[in-house]
């Protein structure tokens, strides 16, 4: 579990699939908000977040849920302004009044700490995945993101195998990059990898 302050009033909370399993849910039981254990989870959240970053979930949030299918789970929580007087929201101090959004992702994201790991991937990838992917520069790394379209599940495992063996699998959305990072290769990055460095 990774946590990290995105502004005063909002986080981002990265959760791998181990760290759900650990918890006891299955990935598909965090669509089912009523259940215990996502409880649990998301109080344990907010402990770490309080306890890491000083991060005071009091009052009312908006939660975005977003799943990934490598990755794990992105939890972004934004603090709103408390309604009423500062009297009812210290009453209310350890209430979560929480508005839930719930999103599933098919973009695959991974970084890679040396350019010529990201070419060693796309080379072993790249008879499936030739016209796939986007290619980024983030915080001195190589950002690769791939939108995945359902198909085997074999061939799936088999893309994340390759992928986990280079690089590392990340939390960051395309939203993010564009904004912070700088695109290097917008379209068909795996193919042009293939071609420029063959």
């Amino acid at each position: 579990m990774k946590i990290e302050r995105l502004s005063q009033d909002k986080i981002r909370i990265f959760l791998t699939f181990d760290d759900l399993m650990e918890r006891g849910i299955q990935k598909n039981d965090i669509w089912l908000s009523e259940i215990p254990k996502v409880h649990e989870l998301f109080n344990d959240l907010m402990d770490h977040a309080y306890s890491e970053l000083g991060f005071d979930a009091s009052g009312p949030l908006a939660v975005e849920v977003f799943s990934m299918p490598a990755q794990g789970m992105v939890v972004i929580v934004t603090k709103g302004k408390p309604n009423g007087s500062e009297s009812a929201a210290e009453e209310d101090e350890d209430i979560y009044e929480m508005e839930v959004t719930l999103e599933e992702s098919d973009l695959i994201s991974y970084t890679f700490h040396d350019f010529e790991h990201l070419i060693s991937a796309a080379k072993r990838i790249g008879p499936q995945y030739t016209d796939a992917g986007s290619l980024y520069s983030y915080k001195d790394k190589w950002i690769l993101q791939l939108d995945y379209e359902d198909s085997e599940e074999r061939q799936f495992d088999n893309l994340i195998s390759i992928l986990s063996e280079f690089g590392e699998a990340n939390s960051l959305t395309e939203a993010v990059l564009e904004e912070y990072g700088k695109p290097v290769i917008r379209d068909n990055a795996i193919g042009t990898i293939r071609t420029r460095f063959a």
